[in-house]
């Protein structure tokens, strides 16, 4: 999808042997952790922290630094957690969508149909049911999406998807056609240049000129163009 190819997403630090705090376990971890910063075309940029609990196969997305805004600043601190799927290779994240009310209260809502999953999440990843990915049963009928276990980059797009796409003003689609315009090139103005077969010669110098009528677009001119003289051999 095109709107996903407007999503920049650049590793900027990655620390071999680090630690954070895990909300779920309460309790601290270590791993692997990288820092990407981001620039994403619909809400503004992003600096996200990436963890690797390798002992748990687990990989948490924590928003660090957002862009500006009441909506956005709720969302500092947030995590996503990966955990892994009964498809070999692949990680889960049960899909729940961040809404505002009028006042910009942030709550979230874990869908529980597939028609409720965004089109840019259906059109971009697979989306399983909870017992389907996982082997195990949930009380409700949640919905999760799949991304492979090494694709960071992928799993930073879905927070992104799912908990900061449903808080902007301005829809994708808007967005893109807006950035599509400021991108494409200024129409090359047109131009017809006719020969009226009228020729004038300076009375002083003696040069030949051809009379030209020029129309750009909606205006129209005129000019005289000096005729070349070619040198016949003998």
């Amino acid at each position: 999808m095109s709107y996903l190819r407007q999503v920049r997403i650049t590793l900027s630090e990655e620390r071999l042997n680090d630690a954070w705090y895990d909300m779920s376990l309460r309790q601290l971890r270590k791993g692997k952790v990288r820092f990407y910063k981001v620039k994403d075309f619909v809400t503004g940029e992003w600096l996200f922290k990436l963890c690797r609990d390798s002992e748990l196969g687990k990989a948490l997305v924590k928003a660090v630094k957002c862009p500006a805004g009441a909506r956005f600043a709720q969302l500092e601190g947030n995590t996503m957690v990966f955990q892994l799927s009964q498809k070999e290779g692949w990680l889960y994240d049960i899909i729940s969508l961040t809404q505002a009310d009028k006042d910009d209260r942030l709550t979230r809502k874990i869908v529980d149909t597939l028609e409720q999953v965004p089109d840019v999440i259906r059109e971009n990843y697979q989306t399983l049911p909870y017992e389907e990915a996982t082997g195990k049963k949930a009380p409700g009928k949640h919905w999760v999406t799949l991304s492979k276990v090494e694709d960071e980059k992928s799993m930073i797009t879905l927070f992104l998807l799912e908990r900061a796409w449903t808080l902007s003003d301005v829809e994708p689609q808007e967005k893109f056609s807006m950035l599509q315009q400021q991108k494409a090139p200024a129409m090359k103005e047109q131009k017809r240049e006719i020969d009226t077969g009228q020729t004038w010669k300076c009375p002083i110098c003696g040069d030949s000129f051809k009379l030209k009528h020029i129309e750009k677009d909606s205006r129209t001119q005129h000019a005289l163009r000096k005729v070349k003289h070619t040198i016949k051999s003998r």
